[in-house]
């Protein structure tokens, strides 16, 4: 039950609402205890020492002064009227009564024991009292001990100072019984507080768990995950919160699920006529017939142009499709990934060539065999090369560099890209590869490129980083697993195919 009760414990943090629920209430209740404890003690100790003063003032109460009076005037000397009132005196076993003359001396005593010349304070301040009465509460001598004591002043019928009697009792006892209940109230409070500390614990948990949960899932709906459902524990305000969460959660994915239906529809019905309208574009522009004026030339240019880059934004709206709703997988095969970025980089080579810009590639003289998709990784490959193009000012150059390398202690390869384009904000840049997201509103793009590139390249178990700056340019790097790899002794024995590009082209630091 114990551990039981602490792990729960362990799964609240002291934070947020548990935080301020402890410090607001379980302060306010331990502040409260405290007061209570300290009144209750004081009270306590009042009670009891005032009962055994009420009976000390008995003792030396003003009948006493009366009784020494009266026999002083009669003729009876204080240490005759000492030993009678003594005698006679009603509270011997549990009092110890002194006759104390003028000077201070023990005359007479209860108890039979006298302390000639010791010093009794409050002998001294009823003598110098208005009512002649003063009570303490000490030490009886040194080392003895804790007693409580009153002393009346004795008076002739001229209003002299004669004497005075003293009545005492060991409080010891008294202040053991006092600290005994002390303890005991202490215990039952710490009990009490126990009690509704915990009991708060345990309702802070019954609520903050639940909402955690729901905050958790709702992370969850909000990244995409529509399937997630948060269970209802209690008809409650949390359980009516959960409940319209799922409720939305439902509708979000059949509004999503009728979305990407849509988009899959339009786009599969889109792409047969782009394809017949750029097949008979290309025909009409290419074919034997080259009578037309320029005009017309220009204009059937256009639309083979035209059409091609909506059939590439069908083909990218298809694979939103997928990825959105799960449908996006891989045709695994033995492939040379190396074999299929040479290949990408030649047809795109010809491209930026005639743009205005350099490609600058180097690539190991080895194969890079691996389980791929060769198709999506050309897909990939032409996705980056094709960013970089579009970012790219002419006269300037893009770097590609293909080489071996690690990933999570695993043989890979390592492919980098980068350009000497307009760069990314640190803004924009953790949110590139985010759907729909573009961070340069003026160059053309559907700005599902980077998210479709990331979600193949996660397909295959690799990883893509992307690193830029303003006015520099960005660099890409895409890191993919292989099944096996040549000796470090073997790749410094071979020469770089295409052309030489170092690790300072492949930087920001220009």
């Amino acid at each position: 039950m114990k551990s039981k009760i602490l792990k729960e414990l362990n799964t609240l943090k002291l934070e947020g609402i548990t935080k301020r629920w402890l410090i607001n209430i379980i302060g306010l209740i331990f502040l409260f205890l405290v007061i209570v404890f300290i009144v209750a003690s004081v009270s306590i100790k009042s009670y009891y020492y005032n009962s055994v003063e009420s009976i000390l003032n008995s003792g030396a109460s003003a009948n006493a002064a009366n009784y020494f009076s009266t026999n002083l005037d009669s003729g009876t000397s204080l240490e005759s009227s000492a030993a009678r009132f003594i005698d006679s005196y009603a509270y011997k076993d549990k009092t110890t009564v002194w006759i104390i003359d003028n000077e201070g001396n023990v005359i007479a005593s209860s108890n039979g024991f006298t302390e000639e010349n010791s010093e009794i304070p409050d002998f001294s301040d009823a003598m110098l009292d208005d009512k002649g009465i003063s009570r303490y509460v000490g030490k009886a001598y040194e080392g003895g001990d804790k007693v409580m004591a009153v002393t009346r002043v004795i008076q002739n019928s001229d209003g002299t100072n004669v004497g005075a009697v003293r009545v005492m009792t060991s409080v010891e006892e008294i202040d053991n019984q006092i600290a005994t209940i002390i303890v005991f109230i202490f215990l039952v409070l710490l009990l009490i507080f126990m009690i509704i500390m915990f009991s708060n614990i345990f309702f802070i948990r019954s609520i903050i768990i639940p909402l955690r949960e729901i905050t958790e899932n709702t992370k969850a709906i909000s990244g995409g995950n529509l399937d997630v459902r948060i269970e209802k524990k209690n008809d409650d305000e949390i359980g009516r919160l959960a409940d319209a969460i799922n409720s939305m959660a439902a509708d979000i994915a059949t509004a999503d699920k009728m979305k990407n239906d849509f988009i899959s529809t339009i786009s599969h019905e889109l792409r047969t006529p782009l394809t017949s309208i750029k097949g008979w574009a290309e025909t009409l522009l290419y074919g034997l017939d080259r009578e037309r004026d320029e005009v017309t030339n220009k204009g059937l240019q256009v639309i083979v142009n035209e059409s091609g880059r909506l059939e590439g934004f069908v083909e990218e709206l298809l694979d939103f499709s997928r990825l959105q709703s799960g449908r996006m997988t891989l045709r695994l095969t033995k492939t040379d990934i190396f074999a299929e970025l040479d290949e990408t980089v030649f047809t795109f080579r010809e491209r930026a060539m005639r743009e205005g810009i350099e490609v600058r590639y180097s690539i190991p003289d080895f194969p890079a065999p691996a389980n791929a998709d060769p198709n999506r990784l050309k897909q990939v490959f032409m996705n980056i090369l094709d960013n970089a193009l579009k970012y790219s000012k002419i006269n300037t150059k893009i770097f590609v560099k293909a080489e071996f390398s690690q990933l999570d202690g695993n043989n890979a390869v390592k492919i980098s890209i980068a350009d000497q384009g307009c760069g990314i904000s640190k803004e924009d840049l953790p949110h590139v590869m985010e759907k729909f997201y573009k961070a340069n509103v003026s160059v053309r793009g559907s700005g599902i490129g980077l998210a479709v590139t990331n979600e193949i390249i996660n397909l295959h178990n690799g990883r893509l980083e992307i690193d830029s700056e303003i006015n520099v340019g960005t660099l890409v790097t895409i890191y993919l697993p292989v099944e096996s790899m040549p000796t470090k002794q073997e790749i410094d024995m071979s020469e770089p195919k295409m052309d030489e590009v170092t690790d300072e082209d492949i930087t920001l630091e220009r």
